[in-house]
């Protein structure tokens, strides 16, 4: 399966490995599914320290670099299939990362892994749900 984390799955997958559902554990740990990050979710990340609403160990840069080093993922490009593609669907709430992040899915046939309510209960794209 290929699987693409979203901002907080990947933090809790390095971060705060408890916080993930048995499910998504085992899938992020099974050596046959493809783990994947959009670099929104870089971005996010940048954001999130920036605003203090996390706390890394180094400058967020350099702990992202760092951390795509120690637990290696696929990139998945962005897009112009990607941006068009975020016009082709609804969700219940208007987060442009959001939308790219299901807009990268839908466009590379990606399972999107998130513990997001609402992106859950959207349908838009293939969901591994943490619950």
């Amino acid at each position: 399966m290929k699987l693409l984390l979203d901002t907080h799955i990947w933090l809790w997958s390095l971060l705060e490995p408890t916080r993930l559902a048995t499910n998504v554990a085992s899938a992020l740990k099974n050596v046959k599914n493809q783990l994947w990050l959009s670099p929104i979710s870089l971005w996010e990340v940048l954001v999130l320290a920036e605003k203090r609403r996390i706390s890394l160990t180094l400058p967020a840069p350099d702990w992202v670099t760092e951390a795509l080093r120690a637990a290696p993922v696929n990139e998945a490009p962005l897009t112009r299939e990607v941006a068009l593609e975020t016009s082709r669907f609804q969700l219940p709430h208007r987060d442009p990362a959001d939308y790219f992040l299901v807009a990268t899915a839908r466009v590379f046939s990606l399972t999107l892994v998130t513990a997001d309510h609402l992106l859950i209960g959207a349908k838009a794209a293939p969901v591994l749900a943490n619950k």
